[in-house]
């Protein structure tokens, strides 16, 4: 497993190790001990998510409030993605920076996404399995967003973002500026 920090403090990418042959490939996603001891942190995941998704769905951005923040480890099974993540510690030297990143069935590529981060990522492939594991379990009342087209925070979606496939819910969420922190 090769792991490096992003330009965003204690968000990291995982690129682990595959063993490929005649048959196929092995890949060991996740252990415990080897993640935490690679990150220097002590994490104990406690709710896995998975969703599938068609070719331009844009789900994100978003967080969970307070004593319901999450950090997540996310990867694609199937497909691809672009996963963003924003930090919203407000004392951190990088808020309300992002950082972007090609997450594939191919390159097998994890992020870990620190507690204090809002998360969205756009499916570039029909059919696409994202999966992630929650350091926290889902709290419907402490669920947070801010606008994946927040002009502050200036992403480059790179796609026609006219096109793309949102809910309802993430088109009327707020601006960093006017989002709860």
């Amino acid at each position: 497993m090769n792991v490096k920090e992003t330009k965003l403090k204690g968000c990291f990418i995982i690129e682990p190790t595959i063993f490929k042959d005649k048959r196929g490939y092995f890949v060991e996603s996740f252990n415990q001990k080897r993640f935490n001891e690679a990150l220097d942190i002590d994490i104990n995941f406690v709710q896995d998510n998975e969703s599938q998704s068609s070719k331009g769905v844009l789900r994100g951005l978003h967080y969970q409030l307070g004593k319901h923040a999450q950090a997540k480890l996310v990867r694609v099974i199937k497909g691809s993605v672009l996963d963003v993540v924003v930090d919203l510690r407000p004392k951190s030297l990088t808020y309300g920076k992002h950082f972007s990143i090609e997450l594939s069935e191919q390159n097998k590529t994890q992020l870990f996404i620190p507690r204090g981060f809002a998360h969205a990522f756009l499916v570039l492939e029909d059919h696409t399995i994202f999966s992630y594991k929650c350091d926290n379990f889902y709290n419907k009342e402490s669920e947070a967003g801010i606008i994946y087209n927040d002009p502050e925070l200036g992403i480059d979606w790179n796609c026609n973002t006219e096109e793309l496939i949102i809910s309802d819910k993430d088109l009327v969420l707020p601006t960093l500026k006017n989002a709860q922190l």
